[in-house]
């Protein structure tokens, strides 16, 4: 007797997941970002990875500004900002201020695929070829204010005295020499406006201006009042540019006030008439206007 046969299938096929996803892979040849897998799968925020992940999308020159990424994300400035904080802490993410060859100083954002590197390595001429590893920078720890040297550095190191500043170029003095007035008023201006939220370094840059308006004899309330007076609805940048913007004006003269006070003057004092003895004002004791007109009557009559 033949052996029973079956139309079923055996046996499942055995590389197929039995749970879990299962990913359905298309080759891209345009508009597609390659991010690492532990940027991918970091524990923690999800916020952060898509941050990290929008970012690294961009082309070279797009802002990634905390008010930039608001406008594309529905998340709002203190998670934006808290992912960009994680970032920069893990090292994917770095902030640094350079001076420009015409003397301003920007801030640049650099962004890694791999925590450490160069920003300022040349690109590899032949992409086809193995690249090489980026030097492990690691994740930056708070509260560690001196950096470890690496070990082929030199023990002795001659440190170039610092270039002069071109001329124009602003020079920032410490917040601790700037004038306490002046930062009371800047930092008093986040009551009227809580936008106006102003770094140390940004005080210490605008300290002066305020300090010479203070000296002009104005108010600090004139002072909060024409830099919080009309401010636009949406800041695109730090609005530091547009205070320090408004202090480059002018100050108006303070019109002096007279030492001596305004003489008041001085009131007659009330009197009884010596013919009828009705009250009326005169400096001296008399007889009123009435009475007055009729003894003229009776001398004429």
């Amino acid at each position: 007797m033949a052996d029973s046969q079956s139309n079923a299938p055996s046996c499942a096929d055995a590389g197929a997941p039995t749970s879990g996803v299962i990913h359905v892979r298309t080759r891209l040849t345009a508009d597609f970002t390659v991010i690492s897998n532990a940027l991918a799968q970091r524990r923690g925020s999800a916020v952060t990875v898509g941050v990290a992940a929008y970012i690294s999308s961009l082309p070279d020159g797009t802002p990634v500004t905390i008010p930039a990424l608001c406008k594309h994300f529905d998340e709002g400035e203190i998670l934006i900002s808290r992912a960009l904080r994680e970032l920069e802490e893990a090292g994917y993410l770095e902030r640094r201020r350079e001076r420009t060859p015409t003397g301003h100083v920007r801030t640049r954002t650099y962004f890694y695929d791999v925590p450490g590197g160069d920003p300022h390595t040349e690109p590899d001429p032949d992409p086809d070829g193995p690249p090489e590893p980026p030097k492990p920078r690691g994740p930056r720890k708070q509260g560690t204010a001196a950096a470890v040297a690496p070990a082929s550095a030199p023990a002795e190191e001659t440190v170039a005295a610092p270039a002069p500043a071109p001329a124009g170029t602003e020079v920032l003095l410490p917040l601790a020499d700037a004038d306490p007035k002046a930062v009371a008023v800047l930092t008093g201006l986040r009551r009227v406006d809580p936008r106006l939220i102003l770094s140390a370094q940004e005080t210490a840059r605008l300290a002066p201006a305020v300090a010479r308006w203070l000296a002009a004899g104005l108010l600090p309330t004139h002072i909060t009042d024409h830099l919080t007076a009309r401010l636009p609805d949406h800041f695109l940048t730090r609005p530091v540019g547009i205070l320090a913007y408004r202090l480059k004006e002018t100050p108006l003269p303070v019109p002096a006030r007279s030492a001596e006070p305004a003489v008041r003057p001085m009131v007659v004092p009330l009197r009884n008439c010596d013919g009828c003895d009705r009250a009326f004002r005169s400096a001296e004791p008399g007889r009123c206007r009435g009475c007055r007109a009729g003894d003229q009557f009776r001398a004429a009559g």
